[in-house]
């Protein structure tokens, strides 16, 4: 079995550390919400649930808030690493 080499253990290290960013800044959220699954459907409008482009545009908008969390953990990530380098 082979060893793993160095930059793939500090690669690992380093989305362990991206993951744990990004949940610390989920569970910052008040109101987090979640994709509605009947947007996939497209189905017409389905009584009582509304406009298929409403769903869409829902949609749209959580994928952008999940995206910008992405982003903000992979930029303070790039933040402790300079503040890290600086240090040493």
């Amino acid at each position: 079995m082979e060893k793993p080499n160095f930059q793939e253990t500090n690669s690992s290290v380093k989305r362990q550390r991206q993951h744990e960013i990004l949940l610390a800044l989920i569970r910052r959220q008040d109101d987090l919400e979640l994709i509605d699954i009947e947007a996939s459907r497209l189905l017409g409008t389905i009584k009582g649930r509304g406009d298929p482009a409403h769903w869409i545009d829902r949609n749209r908008r959580i994928l952008e808030k999940y995206q910008s969390l992405v982003r903000s953990a992979i930029t303070l990530d790039s933040l402790l690493d300079s503040e890290q380098t600086h240090n040493e």
